[in-house]
């Protein structure tokens, strides 16, 4: 029987944890002498890859912020998430630097890393963009002419995670590095949702610059035997790795169980999943139907939580829960308060629908970097909201029924049409717009657009999409465009996007 893997594990790639924990000082001493200190950020623009977790913790060890870039973003969006964290250098894939070009880094020392084969492979790029060019500089040769950090211990905030907003732009959502009490109930909270134990085994498919991946992912490189990444996920790929490296814990979202189900019953049966005891998943919707059947597959290993980057994890599930009540994302977490209100702020009875807001008692409290207006309006009473209605039913079960704020959450994806329609807007022809979310079978939800074009203009939506793609990143391009006149409005002459949204909510037999 072949010697099981340990450590940290991408594609052929296998770096011991001492390994890992020495290159990480390296890159912490590498980062102060660059003037790094707490408080500050450290910019990451990877795809999962070992170096995103070594420069992440290093960041931490010198009480700095690890801010990821989500790797879809062009040119102006990532140099918006720069210049606003206020990031004292950007550390990126090769590939992804050729792409957004000089500008995007607003002026920073930039290291490059060279793209790893698996990544590579994973993503058919070609091998030339991923090489470091001269003259610039090459992350393992910086690394390697590095001290390691040996500097007291300090406390560690959190990565710095931009969450879209309705402005448009995102919002980094920013947390002071815990005091000990609230490390307490960090770790205590990981432990229950993530089932990251020490020695654990775990395998991470989901992209780190997500902010439950990338806490996932951090975790299970401090304590985990094992953390194999995927640089893409794949359904048989996925089932291959568990079944080789004996998988226990692991973080996934919904489209992934959906593509795992659409594997043939021969294929399933070809490999091993008895060794998973932790299946953890968030991020969006599951539908009912999904998750019986992975349960009925793995077995009452598949755990949720409902929570936002801002107010940590909510609430909890079990198998048992959902199998019990189809639907729901579970009870209170340890230390939680839910409550559901009215547009009064004044809490609804059981069963009621209202927006959901939350708090857990001991949680390290967060901003929006630079925004302190839009912090305000998400608290109330001590409370916060991620902008989702639900309710609770008289057992305590939550249950998510819409968003009042217009986010759409495709394959575990937030996703905000303000930034769309900006877009859009900006289009020679186009007179108004509405971009919103409609029930997908594998995303759960996909973006479609309503255009209406100016009097005496042609639009095709071809056309609109070519032209989206020069200003957003891929996920971000509506996968309906319906070109229609007439759009129905309010008094006000603004679109009455819920009369546009709701038949289609309503076919589908969601509650609304």
């Amino acid at each position: 029987m072949a010697a099981r893997s340990k450590g940290i594990v991408s594609g052929n790639r296998i770096r011991s944890k001492q390994e890992f924990g020495l290159r990480a000082r390296r890159i912490a001493g590498g980062l102060r002498a660059l003037g790094v200190g707490a408080g500050d950020s450290v910019a990451i623009l990877m795809r999962n890859d070992i170096a995103f977790l070594e420069t992440s913790l290093a960041a931490m060890m010198l009480g700095a912020y690890a801010v990821p870039i989500n790797w879809h973003f062009k040119s102006e969006e990532v140099s918006y998430v720069v210049t606003d964290s206020g990031a004292k250098v950007l550390i990126a894939h090769a590939d992804l630097l050729s792409g957004i070009g000089a500008s995007a880094s607003a002026g920073l020392p930039v290291i490059w890393v060279a793209t790893p084969p698996e990544i590579l492979s994973a993503y058919e790029i070609v091998a030339e963009r991923a090489i470091v060019p001269a003259g610039a500089v090459d992350f393992e040769a910086w690394l390697a002419g590095q001290p390691p950090y040996e500097g007291p211990p300090v406390p560690q905030p959190q990565s710095m995670i931009y969450t879209s907003g309705t402005t448009g732009h995102p919002k980094g959502v920013r947390r002071k590095a815990p005091t000990a009490r609230e490390h307490e109930v960090n770790e205590m909270l990981r432990s229950l949702v993530y089932g990251v134990m020490q020695g654990a085994r775990c395998l991470l498919p989901g992209p780190l610059y997500h902010s439950a991946p990338n806490s996932f992912g951090l975790r299970a490189a401090r304590l985990a035997e094992l953390l194999v990444l995927m640089p893409r996920f794949d359904a048989e790929t996925m089932l291959q790795i568990i079944a080789r490296e004996k998988i226990e814990a692991m973080f996934m979202v919904p489209t992934m169980f959906i593509r795992l189900l659409k594997l043939s019953e021969e294929v399933r049966r070809r490999y091993d999943v008895s060794s998973l005891r932790h299946v953890i998943h968030a991020a969006a919707p599951c539908p009912a139907e999904v998750k019986r059947a992975m349960i009925e597959w793995w077995g009452p290993v598949i755990y949720e939580f409902y929570g936002g980057t801002e107010n940590g994890p909510v609430t909890f599930a079990t198998s048992e829960d959902a199998l019990r009540k189809p639907g729901t994302v579970g009870r209170a977490s340890p230390g939680a308060q839910i409550r559901i209100l009215d547009d009064e702020g004044e809490p609804v009875p059981a069963g009621a629908v209202g927006e959901i807001y939350a708090r857990i008692e001991g949680y390290p409290d967060f901003v929006y970097h630079n925004l302190p207006d839009k912090t305000a309006e998400v608290l109330r009473d001590g409370l916060i909201t991620c902008g989702d209605l639900g309710y609770l039913d008289e057992d305590g079960y939550l249950f998510i029924c819409d968003r009042k704020r217009d986010m759409v959450i495709s394959g575990g994806t937030n996703i905000y049409p303000a930034e769309i329609e900006a877009v859009l807007h900006a289009m020679p022809g186009v007179q108004d717009c509405a971009v919103f979310g409609v029930p997908d079978a594998e995303f759960g939800e996909a973006l479609m657009a309503v255009v209406e074009p100016r009097p005496g203009a042609a639009l095709e939506a071809g056309v609109l999409r070519r032209e989206m793609a020069a200003h957003l990143a891929d996920y971000k391009i509506p996968k309906h465009i319906e070109i229609r006149s007439g759009l129905p409005r309010e008094d006000s002459g603004k679109i009455f996007k819920r009369r546009l949204r709701d038949p289609y909510w309503e076919k589908a037999g969601r509650r609304i």
